[in-house]
């Protein structure tokens, strides 16, 4: 039994030492040593550095990770920024990359060893370079693409289309980040029949365009019988015009709130009210609802918001050609949508007729705030159809003017509404005025009440024109205006070949989308850029950059005419030598980035793509005004 028992004992010595043994090649992290050299840098830029290190450790192998940490405050750890060398060795030798200009950094680098905490070499710092005008701008890639689009005008190349075939744009930037283009039906050649209506794309940079398709794939239900519905109200027959016929014009979208984007579109009906020797029949405005537009898919239609009304009562009996006493006081096409600055949500709407109107509509469901009477009646039955903002003639209803488009401007307290004004083919041109209130009065940059006596708006925003090098632009207009949250405006619209451009069939209709930033004058006028944006990097500009030559536009109202560019010359000693303004003098405002010329004119300025130049590049612009002219300039190569 003893012998049994002193058996079972040695059994127990023998684990124990097994135990205790360690024939394993793993090292004992608790005996590792790691120090680390003071780093040393070089090769500062504005936003690089390269930074040099050296670890002495007992235990090459313990080694996990090695790196540097920095931060723009002191004493980084490896919870701040990290850059981490992956080869072997007890060498560090990296590069801090996409740093900010004129910046001290604090760094260190670090060492991690298996179970053990990070060891940190002693701490440095370093200040990034200034960031100068060649560094930024030799980088920048211009856009490519063609502006004469009509090798993939076809439907089957829609994916390509990039900012092609766009009409009376719309924009808004989603919760997503990314901004959302609805349009007007446009398309050379009818290439894209078959695609459906308000057609939709999208872009994180405002620049590269990403076709998504139509989001009104058919008439929508409600429109047949809610003209029918009106014309028996009227003592009308029923009709049933071919769904292909009805028009489909001008979409605005917008932003409610997080979850909730509407869409606002006008659809034209074909047709005259009652046979020959009368008026031609009313336009809708209808709405729809998206939680998500990167769900193009997702629009759900909400149905009928408002029509065309008269202050004539029945008497539709006006002649085909009598468009100064036409049928409708009211056109329901070209819907706006805004929130004013109290919460309150306005439709406002209407072309060509008497001027624009503005209706106070529900928050909740987007429709009008009180129920509205029969479209038809006297003046003062009409009178809730909504309120009149702007108009071109008193008393006349042919305006040759539409597509409003309100926004609010906190920075400047006002309200700014643009206009579309003229023919579309070639004359198309922008104004704006603006107003305390979204009711009105709204007033010109010449002091005239629009609202009130109606007339030329002023300034001209867009015009057709022309630099040297290239065919220019018509037709630059109905817009849309959106800002990207941190206080940059943009505007967008169609822009139009001239017509009888050599070797492009139809030249006139091609219509590509133009997007170009908006500044702001020292009087709080928005001035509209004449390149279009390019995502240049926005360097400040140098009081340097300005001395040169300059193409110079008269952007001042003409009608059809495409303003062309002469040249004009800015010394370094502060004098026009050359051009329009010759004997004027210059100063710099390098805060704000505009120039003052003795004349009285300012103008904004702006780093632009340079869409005229072989190969494109980029550029400074100009856009100014005074009470009756409106200014664009280009800075030549």
């Amino acid at each position: 039994m003893k012998l049994f028992k002193w058996i079972l004992l040695l059994a127990g010595l023998l684990t124990l030492s097994g135990a205790c043994s360690n024939d394993s090649n793993e090292p004992d992290t608790d005996e590792t040593t790691v120090s680390i050299s003071t780093p040393s840098v070089t090769n500062v830029t504005d936003d690089k550095a390269n930074i040099i290190a050296t670890i002495t450790t007992n235990i090459p192998s313990a080694i996990l990770k090695k790196g540097i940490c920095y931060d723009t405050q002191s004493n980084p750890t490896i919870s701040s920024q990290t850059v981490e060398m992956s080869s072997a060795g007890l060498s560090l030798n990296l590069t801090l990359s996409d740093l900010e200009p004129e910046t001290k950094y604090y760094a260190k680098a670090f060492v991690t060893v298996a179970n053990g905490n990070p060891t940190y070499s002693s701490e440095i710092t370093f200040t990034t370079a200034s960031r100068s005008v060649t560094s930024e701008l030799d980088k920048y890639i211009a856009p490519s693409y063609s502006d004469d689009y009509t090798n993939i005008a076809g439907w089957n190349n829609r994916n390509q289309w990039n900012l092609s075939n766009v009409h009376d744009p719309s924009v808004v930037l989603a919760e997503d980040g990314y901004y959302y283009m609805y349009q007007t039906d446009a398309s050379y050649g009818n290439a894209h029949e078959v695609g459906g209506h308000f057609h939709c794309r999208r872009s994180k940079d405002l620049v590269i365009w990403e076709y998504m398709g139509g989001t009104m794939k058919a008439l929508p239900n409600w429109v047949i019988p809610k003209l029918n519905e009106i014309r028996a109200g009227m003592g009308l027959g029923d009709v049933q015009p071919a769904t292909k016929d009805f028009g489909y014009w001008a979409p605005c979208v917008r932003k409610v709130r997080n979850g909730l984007y509407r869409m606002y579109y006008s659809i034209v009906c074909p047709g005259l009210l009652n046979g020959e020797g009368t008026w031609g029949e009313r336009a809708f405005i209808g709405m729809m609802e998206n939680p998500n537009p990167a769900n193009n898919e997702g629009w759900e239609d909400k149905g009928y918001v408002i029509t065309n009304a008269s202050d004539k009562g029945l008497n539709y009996n006006v002649q085909a050609n009598d468009w100064a006493n036409c049928y409708y006081k009211r056109n329901a096409i070209d819907p706006s949508y805004i929130i004013d600055k109290d919460g309150k949500h306005y439709l406002v709407y209407g072309s060509w007729h008497s001027g624009i109107a503005a209706l106070e509509v529900d928050a909740t469901t987007g429709k009008p705030l009180n129920a509205l009477p029969n479209p038809w009646g006297t003046e003062a039955d009409i009178s809730s159809y909504g309120q009149l903002l702007v108009t071109r003639k008193i008393g006349d209803r042919w305006q040759a003017s539409e597509g409003p488009e309100i926004i609010y401007n906190p920075n400047t307290g006002y309200y700014y509404l643009f206009m579309a004004y003229d023919a579309l083919d070639v004359p198309y041109n922008t104004r704006v005025c603006r107003s305390r209130n979204i009711n009105g009065p709204y007033l010109g940059i010449d002091g005239v009440n629009l609202s009130q006596d109606g007339g030329e708006m002023l300034p001209v925003v867009t015009h057709p024109y022309k630099f040297s090098n290239s065919n220019g632009w018509v037709g630059i207009s109905h817009c849309a205006i959106f800002d990207d949250g941190n206080g940059n405006w943009y505007y967008a619209s169609q822009g139009r070949l001239p017509k009888d451009v050599p070797g492009i069939n139809s030249s006139n209709a091609v219509m590509m989308g133009h997007v170009r930033s908006i500044k702001w004058t020292s009087t709080g006028w928005p001035v509209v850029m004449p390149e279009r944006y390019g995502a240049v990097p926005l360097v400040p500009i140098t009081e340097n950059e300005l001395v040169g030559n300059w193409e110079h536009i008269d952007l001042s109202y003409s009608y059809g005419k495409q303003k062309t560019s002469n040249t004009m010359t800015l010394s370094a000693d502060h004098k026009v030598t050359d051009g329009s303004w010759k004997g004027a003098t210059w100063s710099y405002d390098t805060d704000n980035q505009r120039i003052t010329f003795s004349n009285g004119v300012e103008v904004c300025l702006q780093r632009e793509a340079d869409w005229e130049a072989s190969p494109r590049t980029h550029t400074i612009v100009y856009a100014g005004y005074t009470n009756s002219k409106t200014y664009w300039g280009k800075k030549k190569k």
